[in-house]
């Protein structure tokens, strides 16, 4: 059975939660129609099938012509949270005494091509200044990772610890879809709402907490985890 939460499924889901009141084809995940985030025709076709069979859409089969609608986004957010962990990924840690680490991060990445998006507590801080840490999580593109790393190391002058440390460098789980939808907060790149909600979930300390709280604010501003 093809898994809905791999990481190229996710991007179906990711597209779909970003606009649930959507009918959706499969054309719609096409690489023709969107040649960075685009999907297979065969695997959307699965996956569409299975989010049916699992209760999550409903499909109206006319062929290529296809309609599907979601009819339980939220039971699928909670399906999600039991099946992913922030612990998936594979997490550098290095340490800066430096007060303006963060600002630098920024800095660094206004000259570059590169992805890169914050994560966890210090993400969601940006909106809801809800759990006091020091600790600053970001994701950097799967691609050239170590060499990346490296000049992201070089240039702010990260030193790696025996262990533990306050930067955390993240090779994300999910390589082909974790930017996307990603969101410019006061100013710094964060990985999008649904993708914050997902790593806070399961995380300690204090991360589901946080992110209940970060829904609780989105849903008073009518906005919804995409």
């Amino acid at each position: 059975m093809i898994s809905i939460f791999s990481d190229k499924s996710t991007i179906i889901l990711r597209k779909m939660l970003k606009d649930p009141g959507n009918e959706w084809v499969v054309r719609s995940f096409s690489k023709e129609n969107d040649p960075f985030y685009g999907v297979g025709h065969g695997r959307v076709q699965k996956i569409l099938n299975e989010l049916d069979k699992q209760g999550y859409v409903e499909r109206e089969k006319r062929g290529a012509n296809s309609r599907t609608v979601f009819t339980s986004p939220d039971t699928l957010i909670e399906d999600w949270c039991k099946e992913y962990k922030f612990e998936f990924n594979t997490i550098h840690s290095f340490y800066s005494p430096d007060g303006n680490i963060l600002r630098k991060i920024k800095e660094y990445y206004n000259h570059k091509e590169d992805n890169y998006a914050l994560t966890l507590h210090v993400a969601a801080n940006l909106s809801t200044h809800y759990v006091k840490t020091e600790d600053i999580h970001l994701y950097i593109s799967a691609s050239n990772f170590d060499d990346k790393t490296l000049a992201l190391r070089q240039s702010l002058d990260l030193k790696q610890l025996v262990r533990g440390g306050n930067i955390h460098i993240i090779r994300p789980y999910y390589k082909n879809s974790v930017f996307f939808n990603s969101q410019i907060v006061r100013g710094f790149r964060t990985v999008s709402k649904l993708q914050l909600y997902l790593d806070l979930y399961n995380y300690q300390p204090r991360g589901r907490e946080h992110a209940q709280y970060l829904k609780k604010l989105l849903e008073e501003k009518s906005e919804k985890l995409d």
